[in-house]
């Protein structure tokens, strides 16, 4: 990827478009935001992955998201929950659970800040 400097972000294309960056939430997605985005998502997409191997059916994952960030520390961030609210056919609460276990090990994203940033995956069946 190759960024240009506006006035007030930096921006990119993509085969989906232009992507703007920046520090202020007036300009473009925020930093932070990419991030706790690219690690939900891939979590949601392995997890999907593994369900359907398992012979899992699923409708649908929703993924909400909350961060704790370190304002001592550059404001990194600390902690990102994530909350999957699943929907499938006869999905049992364990299978689910090693099925996320699982999921997190092959994530790239959850791999790239394991050790740095704690993750937190809970999830709700519907």
């Amino acid at each position: 990827m190759k960024f240009w400097m506006r006035e007030n972000a930096f921006e990119t294309e993509t085969e989906y478009g232009k992507l703007t960056v920046s520090g202020n939430e007036e300009y473009g997605y925020r930093p932070y935001q990419l991030m706790v985005s690219a690690i939900a998502v891939c979590s949601g997409g392995v997890l999907r992955k593994v369900m359907e191997k398992q012979r899992m059916k699923v409708e649908d994952i929703q993924i909400e998201t909350d961060v704790t960030r370190e304002p001592s520390e550059a404001n990194r961030l600390t902690k990102i929950a994530l909350h999957y609210t699943i929907k499938g056919e006869e999905l049992k609460e364990s299978r689910v659970e090693k099925a996320i276990d699982l999921a997190r090990k092959n994530c790239p994203m959850a791999q790239t800040v394991e050790g740095r940033v704690e993750l937190e995956e809970t999830f709700t069946l519907v």
